[in-house]
């Protein structure tokens, strides 16, 4: 009988490198095999590299029998998939009885799926990525450190980005894609909701790149932020129900946040309305699509004139292809251009939490901070940081060491203490101090 665990993953995508070249590097060691499965069989052919424990398979998502065919003799399954593709995944996998691993965030479906997921003895491990992810797991080792230490934690605050790294910061925007380029220029549409001071806060998305909020990290310096989705459901999540102030940001160079502020004002991430893009070049479509007259200048303040000239969108040369387009897809499509990582670029992830607390009487703040950067624009710090703990999960799984069921993300001292004890093993390291405040 063949006594090798089998891995299926979905998805082959911009952070599947690091995942993938993990589960390959310890596949003898923990004699496992691994499947990835995606519709670009070359992409997958490129990142396997002909591995004699990898198989590559081409496969559509939404081919039911051959995906549930694939689950059902797979141990453990990774959806690398966009997020409203895991449900098709999930469900088969509670069916087949299969654990399943996704970066992304719970929703309302897969929830549903917790109770038979138990019943079978399966873990849905979600949020089991960057941020989600790591977040959450150095998060819960901080605040369960001063809370056993004796501690009342009055106010958290999580910062997380994917930035550029310094040395190839040559652009106005001081930033590069590392990850979804959709997902970039769609941020924030749902707006924010989070507590701070005591108060219930909920932001609109036309607002919230223009607060002007700055944090200084250590060794980085200063970067804006905006509060990123709700984070009120993870005052609860984290066991803070009394905490005054709770949000969880995305951090950006303050350029970038200035210039994005008016961006969305101008309307320029509009993704409901249509124009023709026939026989329009970019810069006569955003003209139309922003009613421009006179002098484009005129039409934009002194700092974002010259950003988006840098960009591309007044670019009168580049023709579009016969269609209709939204404004979201002209700015995605020149941001891809101008803003992707260059061989020999790299990008960066910072992530820095702020506790406050009270002990003894005394106020103190506690700030764990992590800078993580690529090696280049293949092995990047966004693949690492969303692919390793993917990858070390699964490994703990098989070798039994995680025995949780239904559906969780990684709050629990069984997944993030030694989640984090590998994580630290490959270089990704919390530097932690503690102020009076």
């Amino acid at each position: 009988m063949d006594s090798m665990k089998k891995i299926l993953l979905f998805g082959a995508g911009k952070s599947s490198g690091v995942l993938i070249d993990y589960l390959l590097k310890n596949a003898v060691k923990g004699n496992w095999r691994l499947t990835v499965a995606d519709a670009a069989y070359e992409q997958i052919l490129q990142k396997t590299n002909n591995h004699p424990r990898s198989r590559a398979l081409a496969m559509n998502i939404t081919e039911e029998i051959i995906r549930y065919g694939e689950i059902e003799q797979s141990d453990v399954v990774i959806s690398m998939l966009p997020p409203a593709l895991h449900i098709l995944v999930a469900k088969d996998c509670v069916e087949a009885g299969k654990h399943l691993l996704t970066a992304s965030y719970v929703d309302d479906e897969l929830k549903k799926l917790g109770e038979e997921a138990k019943k079978k003895n399966i873990l849905l491990l979600c949020e089991m990525g960057l941020d989600p992810g790591i977040d959450h797991m150095s998060a819960l080792s901080l605040l369960h450190e001063i809370v056993h230490s004796g501690g009342t934690i009055t106010s958290f605050k999580s910062h997380c980005g994917g930035l550029v790294a310094p040395e190839s910061d040559n652009n106005p925007w001081h930033y590069k894609i590392s990850w979804n380029p959709r997902n970039i220029v769609l941020a924030g549409k749902a707006g924010a909701h989070y507590y701070e001071n005591g108060e219930d806060v909920k932001i609109p998305y036309e607002q919230l790149f223009n607060q002007g909020k700055e944090v200084n990290v250590p060794g980085m310096g200063n970067l804006s932020y905006y509060p990123n989705r709700d984070s009120t459901s993870y005052r609860m999540l984290y066991n803070l129900p009394e905490v005054k102030t709770f949000i969880r940001t995305t951090l950006r160079h303050p350029d970038f946040m200035k210039a994005w502020n008016e961006v969305i004002a101008l309307g320029l991430t509009n993704e409901e309305m249509q124009l023709s893009t026939h026989q329009e070049t970019v810069y006569s479509f955003v003209k139309k699509f922003l009613n421009l007259t006179g002098k484009d200048e005129h039409e934009f303040s002194e700092e974002l004139y010259p950003m988006l000239s840098w960009l591309g969108m007044f670019d009168n040369q580049r023709q579009l292809d016969t269609g209709v387009k939204t404004a979201a897809e002209i700015l995605q499509s020149v941001m891809e251009r101008k803003l992707a990582l260059n061989p020999g670029d790299k990008d960066m992830i910072v992530m820095m939490h702020e506790a406050e607390y009270t002990i003894d009487g005394k106020h103190k703040k506690a700030i764990s901070s992590l800078v993580v950067r690529g090696q280049d624009n293949v092995h990047t710090a966004m693949a690492k940081t969303v692919g390793l703990p993917l990858a070390i999960a699964a490994e703990l799984l098989l070798e039994n060491k995680i025995s949780l069921s239904g559906v969780c993300v990684p709050v629990l001292p069984e997944i993030y203490k030694p989640v984090l004890a590998r994580l630290r093993e490959c270089g990704i390291i919390f530097h932690e101090t503690i102020i009076d405040n």
